[in-house]
């Protein structure tokens, strides 16, 4: 972490550095603009300072620059100059987006007489700390956020801030999910009095938030107090999924990833919930077989399923069957992930050894209902073992056109 103790102890009296040091860290430099190229008064804020001192910024991080006034015209004449890309976000709030050269950088128009004045009117104080642009850069903390970022809390700066801007009630909940702080009493009690607020934002909004909660690092340990607050009644699940995620140590870091945002989210949401909330047509059939499937667990790693419903939740879950596999007991969860780990597996992985153009080709046959059903057929007897190979698979499919052409055309 980049504010480590030693720096931590600096910061109250010796900012110049830490202003010096972000500037190095975020290589300014390298920026798209220079600071004298802005208006006197000009500073970066919010997410880009934040993650620098916590040492999580990426190599072109996403740059968030408040200007005194006219923010839209300062990022047009900057994109036609530059030749890069002028997006108009918010034309009441002064709020511009400018895209050049891998870059994306926000200009807006401050907010009330002064800088800080901007900052007190944010989110939490850890997102209110500014580097104000100058031949000698320097921090601007008026909130406290960098104490807070010290003792890893998230701290509301007001809570008519959070109630301006509802979304800001579950941003909370994911940044502490992301960061791994901890929201402090008060802002907890913000959160929990005006939940029902959430309720006025747009939906595709609270989706964007929802899906980086279930992809941050802290997520299992955010979401049963996301549950508790209540924020997202009526679109949270009511099923008891019994769901376990104290062991996946079988799984490697691309199944985790798999895994885990899709089995938070089913936990999260129901599937009435997922649509409300705009979610993805392919998320929502996923989630649906997912919370199925959990609700079909016997406890014996799915031993007594019939063949037939074994071959349906390989079909059903074949490409994320991790986030299932997840649930099994360790010594299960081993033997499942190697067959699935196996793209030839016949079971894990099921196909028909013959498509359905070749069928239609070898009977002389018109499409029809029956296809499907011969498919399917092939499928099983292939994942079951029954079928070892493709001249097998053509021996299988004439006798049961033999047996059942009568009724095929």
């Amino acid at each position: 972490m980049f504010l480590d103790d030693s720096n931590y102890a600096k910061l109250d009296v010796d900012q110049a550095s830490l202003a010096e040091s972000i500037c190095r860290r975020l290589k300014t430099s390298t920026w798209p603009f220079k600071f004298n190229e802005l208006p006197f008064g000009s500073a970066l804020v919010g997410g880009s300072i934040r993650d620098c001192l916590l040492d999580r910024h990426k190599h072109k991080p996403d740059l968030d620059v408040v200007v005194p006034s006219n923010a839209l015209k300062l990022a047009k004449d900057l994109s036609e100059d530059l030749g890069g890309t002028f997006v108009l976000l918010d034309e009441e709030r002064g709020i511009a987006r400018l895209i050049s050269n891998s870059w994306t950088i926000d200009f807006a128009t401050q907010i009330g007489s002064s800088l800080e004045e901007d900052l007190f009117r944010r989110d939490f104080t850890i997102n209110s700390i500014a580097l104000v642009f100058s031949n000698h850069p320097k921090i601007i903390d008026p909130t406290g956020g960098l104490n807070d970022l010290r003792h890893k809390k998230l701290v509301a700066v007001k809570e008519q801030n959070l109630i301006d801007d509802p979304l800001r009630l579950l941003r909370g909940f994911r940044l502490s999910a992301e960061l791994g702080f901890a929201l402090d009493e008060d802002t907890k009690k913000f959160v929990q009095s005006n939940s029902a607020l959430l309720h006025s934002v747009a939906r595709e909004r609270i989706k964007t938030e929802i899906e980086k909660l279930v992809q941050a690092d802290w997520a299992d340990e955010v979401i049963p107090f996301v549950k508790q607050s209540q924020l997202l009644e009526p679109w949270e699940s009511t099923d008891k999924l019994s769901i376990s995620l104290k062991n996946v140590s079988a799984l490697n870091t691309k199944e985790l990833e798999i895994a885990l945002p899709l089995v938070r989210l089913t936990d999260l949401l129901s599937d009435q919930g997922l649509d409300e909330l705009s979610f993805s047509r392919k998320k929502l059939q996923n989630c649906h077989y997912l919370r199925y499937w959990f609700l079909k667990n016997d406890g014996f790693s799915f031993e007594n399923l019939t063949e037939d419903d074994r071959l349906k939740l390989h079909k059903d879950l074949e490409t994320f069957l991790p986030a299932l596999i997840l649930q099994l007991p360790f010594e299960d969860q081993q033997i499942w992930l190697d067959r699935w780990r196996d793209n030839g597996d016949p079971l894990f992985h099921p196909f028909s050894p013959i498509d359905g153009f070749s069928l239609q080709k070898m009977f002389g046959a018109s499409q029809g209902p029956w296809i499907g059903q011969l498919m399917n057929l092939l499928c099983k007897e292939n994942a079951f073992g029954r079928i070892n190979n493709r001249e097998e698979a053509f021996h299988f499919a004439r006798y049961w056109w033999e047996h059942n052409q009568p009724f095929c055309d």
